[in-house]
C-alpha cells in the first residue's frame, strides 16, 4: 500500500511528464490556434463599416501571422536547446555507465 508521500510524489511526476510532452512546440501550436479563433470571433463582432472591415481584417491577420511566425521560431529555438541539453545529459550518463564496466 502506498503512503501519502509516495502518492503525492507519483502525482507530481506524472504531472511533470505531461508538461514535458506539450513543450514549446505544443504551446506555439496552441497560440496559433487561439489567435485564429480570436480573429474569427473578431470578424463576427467587427464594429467598423463594411468597406473598412476588409482592410482592418487584413492588417490583423498580418499581425497574427507575424506573431505566429515569431512564436514558432521561438518554440523551435527552445526545442533545439532542449534536445541538445538532453543529448549531453544522455551522453554523460552513458559515459559514466561505460566507465563502471
Amino acid at each position: 500500500m502506498m503512503g501519502e508521500h509516495e502518492e503525492q510524489e507519483q502525482e507530481s511526476e506524472s504531472g511533470s511528464h505531461a508538461e514535458e510532452r506539450v513543450g514549446p512546440a505544443g504551446f506555439a501550436a496552441g497560440l496559433v490556434v487561439g489567435a485564429l479563433l480570436g480573429a474569427s470571433v473578431a470578424l463576427l463582432f467587427a464594429p467598423e463599416r463594411g468597406d473598412r472591415t476588409p482592410r482592418s481584417v487584413r492588417r490583423r491577420l498580418e499581425r497574427l501571422r507575424e506573431e505566429a511566425a515569431e512564436g514558432l521560431g521561438r518554440a523551435g529555438r527552445l526545442t533545439r536547446k532542449d534536445v541538445l541539453r538532453r543529448r549531453r545529459h544522455l551522453r554523460d550518463r552513458l559515459e559514466k555507465a561505460l566507465d563502471r564496466l
